[in-house]
């Protein structure tokens, strides 16, 4: 693999840059994707850039070619962020779920089939998928999950309710977990699904949040069916899967490059609270706490940086997600309360001329990242796998 700074390196970000100049629209320049942000369909330049980038295979540019991945190398992904960034171009399919959650479970515990029936369409950016498993009574304990998915000879039959499906009343596909061994201890008797979503023994309704978006569904299963083939990983072994898939999720909430708008916040404060004579911040205590969330950004970039490269070496996601998932969430919250601070009164609105379309956004922005606490598994959830599976402290939860 050459290094970062070698001739083959240099050639294919030539080669990147050439290509996002003639697919990337510059109409989507800097806008970060908001636009697939509510789910559902997508068309003009978007759809265009989604198709463009889809058969490029670099959606996803570390997946094997034969699944229709871009079959780069860990460096080559980097250089690709970077230009990415620098053209103000973004992924389109690090919205869903497909890439970032599903995808990569399958890629681990999926069989030849599986990965040639449901990788390409998701690097393609065809099918949209959610993910069944918090439920209203096994929220933080999830194995107390009581879905229920029964052997029928050549299928399953699904029975039960899942909550916080992010984009279920989108989604061609489900990844659930289910209990196909009620007599078991609750972690063992759970097994992974790969469900059809259309069908009519599933119903989606979405929560209302106080964002005003609604990315979060209940998701209702009546009667609904899977075929034995759905199965992804051993049957009563589902935990194990599902564990990995967080993983997963976590490593793709940490903050990973891929482009965007971000303006930075001094730019920020400078154009809101006022200079000095010597064109700094006049407010002395403001401009001490942009340092500081300056430094913890910088420092989580950096650790998520190393994290990558050992995740690489360790061959997946690894527990530094949680790590990882935590100081992301600082780092975002702490930007979006200064934020706010830094408007004033601006930072008050939820629509109305009054404001600008970047003063509503961020109060919708810090509203609904208020969640990042809490989806992915909570904060106090990592700080427990924190505890237990990287210092080494010992479980104060379980019984002698």
């Amino acid at each position: 693999m050459p290094d970062f700074g070698s001739d083959q390196l240099e050639d294919f970000r030539q080669e990147a840059r050439a290509w996002l100049a003639a697919n990337f629209p510059p109409t989507l320049k800097g806008s970060g994707g908001q636009a697939l942000e509510g789910g559902g369909e997508v068309g003009g330049d978007l759809a265009a850039w989604r198709r463009a980038i889809g058969q490029k295979g670099w959606a996803t540019p570390t997946w094997p070619p034969e699944y229709g991945g871009g079959g780069l190398s860990g460096p080559q992904a980097r250089v690709l962020a970077q230009e990415m960034a620098k053209a103000g171009a973004f992924n389109p399919l690090m919205f869903g779920m497909g890439i970032t959650m599903i995808g990569p479970t399958i890629l681990d515990y999926g069989t030849e089939a599986q990965k040639q029936k449901h990788l390409p369409p998701i690097v393609r950016g065809e099918v949209q998928w959610c993910v069944g498993y918090s439920e209203p009574n096994a929220g933080s304990d999830l194995a107390s999950l009581q879905t229920r998915a029964v052997d029928a000879g050549d299928h399953w039959v699904i029975n039960g309710q899942k909550t916080w499906t992010s984009g279920a009343q989108y989604s061609d596909w489900c990844g659930c977990l289910v209990r196909t061994d009620p007599s078991a201890k609750k972690h063992d008797g759970i097994s992974f699904l790969l469900i059809d979503m259309h069908q009519p023994g599933i119903e989606t309704r979405p929560i209302a949040l106080i964002a005003g978006a609604s990315p979060f569904c209940e998701t209702f299963f009546t009667d609904a069916v899977a075929p034995k083939e759905a199965l992804l990983g051993q049957i009563n072994v589902g935990w194990t899967v599902g564990k990995r898939l967080l993983q997963h999720e976590r490593a793709s909430q940490t903050g990973a490059p891929g482009g965007g708008r971000t303006v930075p916040l001094p730019e920020i404060a400078k154009r809101y609270c006022g200079v000095d004579a010597k064109g700094r911040l006049e407010d002395q205590d403001l401009r001490t706490r942009l340092v500081r969330h300056q430094m913890d950004a910088r420092a989580h970039g950096l650790t998520l940086a190393r994290a990558m490269a050992e995740a690489k070496e360790a061959n997946g996601a690894t527990n530094a997600a949680s790590v990882l998932k935590n100081s992301a969430t600082h780092v975002a919250q702490t930007r979006a309360e200064l934020t706010l601070e830094i408007f004033g009164h601006q930072g008050l609105g939820w629509s109305g001329e009054a404001f600008s379309g970047e003063e509503i956004e961020s109060v919708r922005g810090w509203l609904f990242g208020k969640a990042m606490s809490i989806y992915g598994g909570s904060a106090e959830i990592q700080n427990n796998i924190i505890s237990k599976r990287i210092l080494g402290l010992p479980d104060t939860t379980q019984s002698s």
